[in-house]
């Protein structure tokens, strides 16, 4: 114990050794500052230095942009939410750019005058049985029924045309060429459109509703053709023409000249328009819409 004791006073007394620190003028060897120190005394304040760095240090990494530099998972939540968006909206527009390009090629088939039907995705087969199930009306679904049956016959509410209900048979269609009609619509034999010819030579044939020009081309059996856009997933087709007036890209209003009649093509047999009207990708009878 005595040994214990010895030892722990012989280092106080080291710890607690005075010593003096004293900057004097070099020349004049005058006394500036002077300081009395004791190791405990340097190893606190260099203690209580380093313990500072470190919290300095700690606090900058943890709350400026440079723990963005450090290894591991220090980004910024902003950033990542920035991330996150960034890649929902790449999904999105890659399935737009997918669409796009579906539709462009279903366009493609249609002024070359492919058949199409086959490319329309069919509704997916449910796999589960519904054959265990029993449905049964009950009463109060009847009167259920009933009640609101009465209450919406009274409802007049306008409503857009949609493709069921011929949702284009308000639009006003200007006349392409004027003339007689050879050859009408006719899809069980692959005649998706109607003949005309004018009775003049080198006639101009004119947009049938305004809209933009998605395609201008030759094909060899169709000849010159140009198709137009239009709204509510309308396109117009003009085949067999002898000269193309305008570009794809070109927005035309209804009634302007887009191309010059002929005879262009393998399938033509003299000169004359093969116009095809296709709504939301099927084809229809022009003769119901316009009057030649």
């Amino acid at each position: 114990m005595s040994i214990y004791g010895s030892n722990k006073n012989r280092f106080q007394k080291f710890l607690n050794k005075k010593y003096r620190m004293v900057i004097m003028n070099d020349s004049t060897f005058e006394e500036k500052v002077s300081l009395r120190l004791s190791r405990l005394n340097v190893f606190i304040v260099f203690g209580i230095a380093i313990i500072l760095l470190l919290f300095i240090t700690t606090y900058i990494i943890a709350f400026s942009p440079l723990k963005e530099y450090i290894p591991g998972n220090y980004s910024d939540p902003a950033t990542r939410s920035k991330q996150i968006a960034t890649l929902l909206k790449t999904d999105s527009l890659e399935e737009v750019i997918r669409e796009r390009q579906q539709y462009i090629d279903m366009i493609k088939k249609i002024t070359l005058g492919k058949d199409t039907e086959n490319q329309i995705p069919a509704k997916p087969v449910s796999k589960s049985d519904y054959s265990n199930i029993n449905i049964t009306k009950s009463k109060e679904d009847s009167l259920l029924r009933t009640e609101f049956n009465q209450q919406e016959q009274y409802n007049l509410e306008y409503s857009e045309p949609s493709a069921g209900s011929n949702g284009i048979s308000n639009f006003f269609f200007f006349c392409p060429l004027k003339g007689m009609l050879t050859n009408g619509f006719n899809p069980t034999n692959k005649h998706l459109g109607i003949d005309i010819v004018s009775p003049n030579k080198d006639e101009s044939i004119k947009a049938t509703l305004s809209g933009t020009v998605i395609f201008t081309g030759w094909t060899l059996e169709t000849g010159y053709v140009i198709a137009l856009q239009h709204s509510n997933n309308l396109i117009s087709i003009y085949k067999h023409n002898s000269v193309i007036l305008k570009k794809a890209g070109t927005y035309v209003k209804a009634g302007e000249a887009i191309a010059i009649i002929g005879s262009s093509g393998e399938l033509s047999t003299g000169p004359h328009l093969h116009f095809e009207l296709w709504y939301n990708g099927y084809p229809i009878n022009p003769k119901d819409y316009i009057v030649f």
